[in-house]
């Protein structure tokens, strides 16, 4: 399904203009909170595991996340509807920004308290698939004294700090924005996606 001509509009700009755009209301409040506690359950139930750094996805000190990707043709009601206007929306922004972009992939995502994510880059090196990076935000009623913030790094030498508050989507260009995660002094959730040109390498 495609989404309402110019629905995504003012995302598209501000990626062409500024490299990132925070985009409220991808879904509605009571699909955030389903995906919200889906993510909670899998966490508590142990189904999400050490996050790793790279292709290989290695161990490293440098972030202290917990995942668990979400499966393509075994999504659960709640991870589809997520998908399905994240897949909206890349059609929207190759549409107006004409990136490429041919699919997604998608995890959620834990911190627990005191846990964060160093300064880097979402594209893997000697893979250049990644083209714009999506976070969605899960936690409800969040606090800026809280913490958890994901800092990003603008082209000025500024920063910016976006709170995880649930129903944000920010929208980022994986090669461009380099960023990190800011501990957080409660559990902090999200889904972190990356929208994926086909590799150059990789031929037709």
């Amino acid at each position: 399904m495609l989404s309402p001509p110019g629905e995504f509009s003012a995302a598209a700009a501000a990626i062409a203009a500024d490299g990132w755009y925070l985009l409220p209301g991808l879904l509605s409040p009571t699909q955030t909170r389903a995906l919200a506690g889906e993510c909670r359950a899998m966490h508590e139930a142990g189904q999400l595991k050490a996050a790793g750094t790279g292709a290989n996805r290695t161990a490293s000190s440098l972030r202290g996340d917990l995942t668990g990707w979400f499966v393509a043709g075994a999504l659960s009601v709640p991870q589809r509807a997520f998908s399905d206007r994240l897949d909206q929306l890349r059609q929207a922004l190759n549409r107006e920004l004409m990136l490429g972009l041919v699919d997604s992939e998608s995890h959620y995502a834990v911190y627990r308290p005191g846990t964060g994510y160093g300064r880097h880059l979402d594209r893997l090196r000697g893979d250049d698939a990644r083209v714009v990076s999506a976070v969605f935000y899960l936690n409800e009623d969040w606090r800026p004294a809280e913490g958890g913030a994901l800092r990003l790094y603008l082209a000025d030498r500024s920063h910016r700090d976006i709170y995880p508050c649930a129903g944000d989507l920010l929208l980022f260009l994986s090669a461009q924005c380099e960023h990190e995660v800011l501990p957080a002094t409660r559990d902090r959730m999200s889904i972190a996606c990356w929208m994926r040109q086909r590799r150059l390498d990789a031929g037709v």
